[in-house]
């Protein structure tokens, strides 16, 4: 046990929680597989000995003694389908009688309350025992209660508080071992990547898409991106900025390709044959065309756009029909009801924000109509397409598509 007790002391331990996977019944082992290696591969860049384990819907993870603990909170709590982690002190119990093991646990307790109290300052505490073992036969209240007395046996410029605490330490006592934590670090939730299958994003340089493709991949979706450009119209800073956006969103989704396409020809084709109030509906449908091409070839089961109804002309209800009826796939709109600020406090949230207000131009800047029509009716945009070369064109930008693998920014 000594052995245990010294091993234990050269790591760092922490308690990860699942959110929606613990839902999942019998599914619910092959999720939580996912969830540690997503977890072992988010970990990978610290180095070798870190363990991922599950065990009884925990996840636990040690890592040696050494490695920062903020950035390894960081990347845990980036994982989709982690609910929340704590840094912890893990007691071993496997042997002992229950007064030993008390004894144990309060040695810890205190030792991490001394910590807190060097560092914080903290005056007041309450403990919230918890006994996952049912088995160990000292119940949940008395726990508390006996960890409590020792910590203000070896902590006397600490007091019980139980409404407002400066500290509330959690003993949670389990099969073999217990564990002193204090912090719950939230994570995002959701579900493992790669659990969902993988979707094509439209990415522009806006706000709103790369939210999308972090609310889409946070359900357990792959994803890939295409960018659209009317280079030379937009700049190569427009398109470096969206390499910055999803290198971004790549923190969360692990790396992914970005197809990029000179959407220019096609623009201008519009712009010479079909009326100027249809110019955007029309350019739409041609990039959703595109993007469900692209989508066939690498594997995608939907597109996903940032669209928001009623935002801007393209996106009102009849123009989504309209834009809809271009393709067969699946069009994922995550973003579809929510209100703009909101969309906003989540792009500040993950980190795209300040990149995403950055002045560089996109594609749909370029030809703006004065009156964009807000009520496209299909058979009207039907007969103006006739008037164009479809397939010629979708062909052409095809071929000169470019595809750049993306690397998470933090990696």
């Amino acid at each position: 046990m000594e052995q245990t007790i010294q091993a234990a002391a050269e790591r760092d331990t922490y308690i990860v929680r699942c959110g929606e996977v613990a839902l999942k019944g019998m599914n619910k082992p092959y999720f939580e597989r996912m969830l540690v290696e997503r977890i072992r591969r988010s970990l990978k860049k610290h180095g070798s000995g870190i363990e991922v384990r599950r065990d009884e819907g925990l996840i636990f993870v040690r890592t040696p003694k050494g490695l920062s603990q903020g950035e390894i909170i960081r990347d845990i709590t980036r994982v989709f389908g982690v609910a929340s982690i704590s840094p912890a002190v893990e007691i071993d119990i496997e042997e002992g009688s229950a007064q030993q093991i008390m004894e144990r646990i309060g040695q810890a307790a205190a030792a991490y309350m001394d910590r807190l109290i060097a560092e914080r300052g903290i005056k007041t505490f309450k403990v919230e025992a918890k006994r996952a073992n049912k088995q160990f036969p000292i119940q949940s209240p008395e726990i508390g209660r006996i960890i409590g007395a020792k910590i203000l046996v070896g902590c006397k410029v600490l007091s019980v508080d139980v409404h407002e605490p400066d500290c509330r330490l959690f003993v949670s006592v389990r099969r073999t071992r217990a564990y002193v934590f204090e912090q719950k670090v939230s994570g995002f939730g959701g579900l493992p990547l790669g659990s969902n299958g993988k979707g094509m994003v439209l990415l522009s340089g806006g706000i709103d898409s790369p939210v999308a493709a972090f609310l889409m991949a946070k359900r357990g979706m792959m994803i890939e991106a295409i960018h659209f450009h009317s280079y030379p119209y937009t700049s190569e800073r427009a398109w470096e900025k969206v390499q910055e956006l999803s290198a971004i969103v790549a923190d969360y989704c692990g790396r992914f390709t970005v197809h990029s396409v000179n959407l220019l020809p096609i623009q201008e084709a519009i712009v010479a044959h079909c009326p100027e109030e249809e110019i955007t509906i029309l350019v739409r449908r041609f990039m959703m065309r595109i993007a469900e091409r692209v989508a066939e070839q690498t594997g995608c089961l939907m597109l996903i756009t940032g669209e928001n109804i009623g935002q801007v002309a393209s996106q009102t209800a009849e123009a989504l029909v309209v834009t809809d009826a271009s393709v067969q796939m699946p069009v994922m709109r995550p973003l579809i009801a929510m209100e703009k600020v909101d969309i906003m406090d989540l792009a500040k949230e993950i980190g795209t924000y300040e990149t995403s207000i950055l002045p560089y131009e996109d594609c749909c800047t370029v030809f703006l109509p004065r009156h964009p029509a807000t009520k496209p009716k299909l058979a009207k945009i039907l007969e103006s397409e006739s008037l164009l070369p479809v397939e010629e064109l979708i062909a052409a930008a095809l071929s000169e598509k470019t595809s750049t693998v993306i690397f998470p920014k933090q990696q």
